[in-house]
């Protein structure tokens, strides 16, 4: 490619991710971005939206024609007792229909939902009262450096090195309609901390090799950490077990990422990369391609000399953890070498949560009782499946 060719293409790619930034509601400043005065949290879903339909257009040929029979896991409002709800949860493993409901219910979230980072752990929450799906989450590896919870936990560098392995980091967590409208997002995040979730880790990962760093890993999951999706949290705060506190607000995220580039603009940010960039392997057992979307972005953004600011959406979140042990900060410092668990089974968790939120919910807001779960379609009437 010549010189002038090269020059052409890098002022095109330029001006068409300005525009796409701007298009999302950016303010764009002297290489900084900005968000439009006094934003609330619908000003944020609306920054989201684009990247949020990118998501669902790749999902589209994969999904669309299993769509009617994915909505028949959703629950009518009137199929709802409040009194009869049990829920139960189930592990999602690979290439099962379990699997494709949760990529479909993740497709209507207000922000586009990671597929989560190395480890993984899904699980879907069914209603066996009605067979529904009432909510669902996602555990992955969590980021090395997240200065919230690092502040929290105390940590040195080494010791969370270390003992990152035993963190885990909610990617997606939340209820589904009509279910939300029963408060059951608090309980799906409660679940998060239960025995039967402890229980699946160690069952996964149990003396498993680390990739990366060569260790075995011993099965003991002792925080799990995640981000409100909408600056500051209105599901999290104020979630208590038997009145102790289940999830601490530790901070804010500063507001970096890569959603905001995660949309139509992305493929032409990937095809110019792999033409013009040089991955950045630091350690062989990453492979010799880019190691992730940040990378990919960063590169590219200073060869093209546009500000690596750019990178700083400026959507801050806040960051909660969920100790699983009373000893759970100690354990993480190296201090303790042993994890006292909370006794928090899946039927007691709910127990609670039913009397002290679900219940008075259902008699103070019936609103739960009109959800249409066809007004979740997303394209149209599809094809059958069989």
């Amino acid at each position: 490619m010549s010189k002038h060719i090269l020059e052409e293409n890098c002022y095109e790619l330029q001006e068409k991710i300005i525009k796409s930034l701007e298009q999302q509601g950016f303010i764009i400043n002297d290489g900084k971005i900005s968000l439009p005065e006094g934003i609330d949290k619908d000003g944020i879903r609306k920054i989201h939206q684009g990247s949020v339909n990118a998501k669902r257009k790749l999902s589209r040929k994969y999904l669309e024609k299993k769509e009617s029979s994915l909505l028949h896991c959703f629950a009518d409002g009137v199929e709802i007792n409040p009194e009869s709800i049990k829920p139960r949860l189930q592990e999602v493993t690979s290439g099962s229909w379990d699997e494709l409901l949760f990529r479909y219910a993740c497709l209507h979230w207000s922000i586009p939902v990671s597929s989560g980072y190395g480890r993984r752990l899904r699980f879907l929450v069914y209603d066996d009262s009605t067979g529904k799906l009432m909510g669902l989450f996602g555990l992955g590896d969590p980021v090395f450096s997240l200065s919230a919870r690092d502040q929290w936990v105390g940590w040195e560098k080494e010791d969370k090195r270390r003992r990152l392995v035993d963190v885990m980091d909610a990617f997606v967590l939340g209820a589904v309609p009509p279910y939300n409208r029963l408060l059951v997002g608090k309980l799906i995040a409660m679940l998060v901390a239960s025995n039967e979730v402890r229980d699946a880790y160690r069952r996964k990962y149990s003396d498993r090799r680390s990739l990366i760093s060569g260790e075995i890993q011993d099965g003991r999951l002792a925080l799990v950490t995640t981000t409100s999706a909408l600056g500051r949290s209105s599901v999290y705060n104020r979630i208590k077990y038997n009145d102790r506190i289940l999830f601490y607000s530790v901070g804010y995220t500063v507001g970096s990422g890569d959603f905001h580039f995660i949309n139509d603009i992305y493929n032409e940010i990937v095809t110019f990369a792999r033409k013009n960039c040089k991955p950045t392997a630091k350690r062989k057992e990453w492979g010799k391609g880019f190691r992730n979307r940040r990378e990919v972005i960063r590169k590219v953004l200073s060869f093209l000399g546009l500000s690596s600011r750019l990178a700083y959406h400026q959507v801050r979140r806040e960051v909660f953890a969920v100790p699983l042990a009373s000893n759970a900060k100690e354990f993480l410092r190296g201090e303790d070498n042993h994890l006292n668990y909370f006794d928090q089974p899946v039927n007691l968790l709910f127990e609670w949560f039913r009397e002290r939120w679900m219940l008075p919910r259902a008699k103070r807001d019936g609103r739960y009782r009109s959800f249409n779960p066809d007004t979740l379609r997303l394209w149209g009437e599809g094809e059958s499946d069989g």
